[in-house]
């Protein structure tokens, strides 16, 4: 394979070599399956609960307080149906966000079809919810409140301690989905007054395959899959041992380095949004200039269709995308930029850069100069661009 940059960290990331080394023993080694008696099974079941406390760490969770999953989609699906199905008796209202993932937004619409009603909260132009709309939208039969703590799509960092004291205030169970946050940014549940959380091994170095949900000691959940004992009870199957042992190594490492990272990777966002915007013509930022994810750069490119630039820089052997990975096969174009008041002509036309520690100013340098000619190729080629030149001329000559 030829050499790649890599620019699309929110899809997924590298595996590092550590964690891929912590889980290695588990593939070969210590293979028994944790449910059993015998010493080789009881190593598995040991590795398990030392990841527990590593992942539970990074949130400020008890241990016996993080049930693991298949990834954040299970995680989001078990959150929002099982406590939908538990506080039936007091209402079927759940209040959520226009730009959420779609993990909370087809389960939310599935939740609809079987008679739950769905609040969903406009955002700003910077894909901010409003919390006074969320305060008015809080009913006597809401039972759920459901926003994700940072945007995967425009990294835009949502209020989510004042949402969890507003959850609180009222009564109501708060989720976030904190897939894109979880390791990158702070987060604290007790502080942040968070009932069930949602993450996913794979955004922080770790293995595909892996997430967890937290569950609040005293929340009472029904499982979402059953069978078995396992998680306590509350999630059949048996256990990934190298994925959660894998999980748990890139909880510990995300922990270690997670202010370094912040600091590092914010200032390169930084530069290369700069860089951007000062020499692509009709280039827009989406979501909060710098409330938003360390690694994440998102611009809408007038005059262009997306697609075709994610090809051009494929070629150019840089890999970026124009969203969320869930979503790359539709033509449709991205909710959450509809959401923040992006035109559908200009919605067409994102790219998202995320970057990693291994992302340097040299790599974005020349991730720059391939996007100029790229961009410019593409508008010579597209007749809205030519169209815009035209009027302009005109409205020249009659000044």
């Amino acid at each position: 394979m030829k050499p790649f940059l890599y620019l699309d960290n929110a899809a997924t990331t590298q595996m590092d070599p550590e964690v891929f080394e912590s889980m290695k023993p588990y593939f070969m080694e210590y293979y028994g399956n944790p449910s059993s008696i015998y010493q080789v099974a009881q190593e598995c079941r040991r590795a398990i609960e030392d990841a527990r406390q590593e992942v539970a760490a990074v949130i400020g969770a008890r241990p016996e307080e993080i049930y693991f999953t298949s990834g954040g989609s299970e995680s989001d699906n078990w959150a929002i149906q099982a406590a939908a199905q538990a506080n039936r008796k007091k209402g079927k209202h759940i209040i959520t966000s226009k730009i959420e993932h779609h993990a909370v937004l087809h389960t939310c619409a599935y939740l609809e079809t079987q008679g739950y009603e769905v609040t969903y909260l406009d955002v700003d132009e910077y894909g901010i919810v409003d919390l006074a709309q969320l305060r008015e939208s809080i009913r006597p039969d809401t039972v759920l409140i459901s926003v994700m703590a940072a945007n995967n799509e425009i990294g835009s960092i949502q209020p989510i301690a004042e949402i969890g004291k507003i959850a609180r205030e009222y009564g109501v169970l708060f989720h976030t989905d904190a897939v894109q946050a979880y390791g990158h940014i702070p987060l604290d549940v007790e502080a942040m007054q968070i009932d069930l959380l949602s993450a996913s091994a794979h955004k922080i170095h770790g293995p595909k395959g892996v997430g967890m949900l937290y569950i609040r000691k005293g929340v009472k959940l029904m499982p979402l899959m059953h069978g078995g004992a396992q998680e306590r009870r509350k999630r059949a199957g048996t256990h990934n041992v190298p994925g959660i042992v894998g999980f748990g190594a890139a909880a510990r490492r995300a922990q270690a380095g997670m202010q370094e990272a912040m600091e590092r990777q914010s200032r390169l966002r930084d530069y290369v949004i700069g860089r951007i915007e000062t020499e692509i013509p009709f280039a827009i930022l989406n979501g909060h200039r710098t409330k938003r994810l360390p690694n994440n750069a998102h611009i809408c490119f007038r005059f262009i269709e997306g697609e075709s630039m994610l090809i051009l820089l494929d070629e150019a052997g840089i890999c970026a995308s124009s969203g969320s990975a869930c979503t790359s096969g539709s033509l449709d174009p991205s909710h959450v930029l509809l959401a923040i008041g992006r035109p559908h002509e200009i919605a067409h036309g994102s790219l998202r850069l995320t970057l990693s520690d291994a992302v340097t100013k040299e790599d974005l340098d020349g991730a720059v100069e391939a996007l100029k000619g790229i961009v410019a190729r593409l508008r010579d080629m597209s007749p809205l661009y030519e169209d815009y030149l035209k009027k302009q001329q005109e409205d020249a000559y009659v000044q």
